[in-house]
């Protein structure tokens, strides 16, 4: 089973949803970061249920502790471990439905990977649950990020069939700081009908989807590797880590596909001395290499898949059809609580990506300056 994930910074993430915790192992930092952790419960906060009828009644107040790499609030270079304590579980509402394979989760899968020794309460490993493992250990590196002047953001592209405004309408790329809570937009007047939607798919026992679109600011041209460690290929192996995305874009993505060379090309200028192009068609990114432009990437995130209906499906012991009604806690939607999961796991692969280039030294005393 492979947890772990990154070259000059690695992530590993541990536990189960029901589990005494969740954790994660975050190694590759430099020795005297900065650890603010007023910074990090902001972040953990954004990731946070309210039990609001937007998402899970299940919330957890997900206080980050430090079992090692930290010390007087600095890194000490070591492989730093935090974990989150799992206090509010309700296994017994998994117990009737346990041999009954939900539609959309990884119950049929695991059975046939693990033959039955997975932890299935709430989905164990494979729950959204350990989202906030990747958070924290994200919000670390996204901190780093920012003392070396990049910037991740992420915002609810679309969510219910509501699209927010268009990511060229942030004008200058001078993006928003987002206000506490969970939905990041650049319009906050598209979160009431966001909301209403959501209200009424979780009324009706259903659930919905959307799109996330994040942006990078402040990489280097020269960043990333052809072929298999590139820009493009590392976040994109992230952001399928995360439940429940299942398609990814970077600029323009799939609209490039309808368009001409002449249209899709980005052309190169001459802007104070820099190179850059006068378009982003290609989000950033050049045969697999940061070209010093944002990056951008969009994924599509499926509805989530617990919902309250009445499905068919099969009991895997017996080997017969039956039908499932799930109880527990769940979300209608996940897109807004999982912006800042994308955000977090983006900050992790560009760490790792600008280590890989400049090392853990760069880290303390900044990137070098374009030409």
């Amino acid at each position: 089973m492979k947890n772990t994930f990154g070259s000059a910074v690695s992530l590993t993430i541990f536990g189960e949803s029901h589990g005494p915790a969740i954790g994660a192992v975050l190694d590759g930092l430099a020795a005297g970061l900065a650890v603010d952790p007023a910074y990090l419960a902001l972040r953990m906060d954004r990731r946070r249920a309210r039990g609001d009828g937007l998402s899970t009644a299940r919330t957890e107040p997900d206080e980050i502790e430090f079992l090692s790499g930290v010390y007087n609030g600095r890194t000490t270079g070591t492989a730093v471990t935090l974990a989150l304590r799992n206090t509010n579980t309700r296994s017994g509402d998994y117990a009737k439905t346990a041999a009954l394979l939900r539609p959309g989760h990884a119950d049929y899968t695991a059975f046939a990977k693990y033959e039955g020794w997975q932890d299935a309460r709430g989905g164990g490993h494979f729950s959204g649950r350990l989202t906030a493992a990747a958070v924290a250990a994200g919000a670390l590196c996204e901190h780093v990020l920012q003392t070396l002047g990049v910037r991740v953001y992420t915002h609810i592209a679309e969510c219910a069939g509501i699209a927010d405004a268009p990511l060229s309408s942030a004008a200058g790329l001078v993006l928003p700081e987002p206000e506490p809570g969970h939905f990041a937009l650049l319009d906050p007047a598209r979160e009431a009908p966001m909301q209403a939607a959501i209200r009424a798919a979780g009324a009706d026992g259903d659930s919905v989807g959307g799109v996330l679109e994040t942006i990078v600011t402040g990489v280097p041209a020269g960043v990333g590797e052809p072929w298999f460690d590139s820009v493009e290929s590392e976040l994109a192996h992230l952001m399928f880590s995360m439940p429940a995305v299942k398609g990814i874009e970077f600029g323009a993505g799939f609209a490039l596909a309808r368009m001409r060379g002449s249209e899709a090309n980005d052309a190169f200028r001459m802007r104070g001395g820099r190179i850059v192009t006068a378009t982003n068609r290609n989000g950033g990114v050049n045969g697999g290499i940061a070209n010093g432009m944002p990056i951008v990437l969009r994924t599509a995130v499926k509805p989530t898949p617990s919902i309250y209906k009445r499905q068919d499906t099969v009991d895997y012991p017996a080997r017969a059809d039956a039908s499932l009604q799930i109880a527990g806690r769940h979300d209608p939607c996940i897109v807004p609580r999982a912006a800042v999961v994308q955000n977090s796991l983006v900050a992790f692969g560009i760490l790792d990506l600008l280590t890989v280039r400049y090392g853990t030294l760069a880290q303390k005393h900044g990137l070098p300056q374009p030409e």
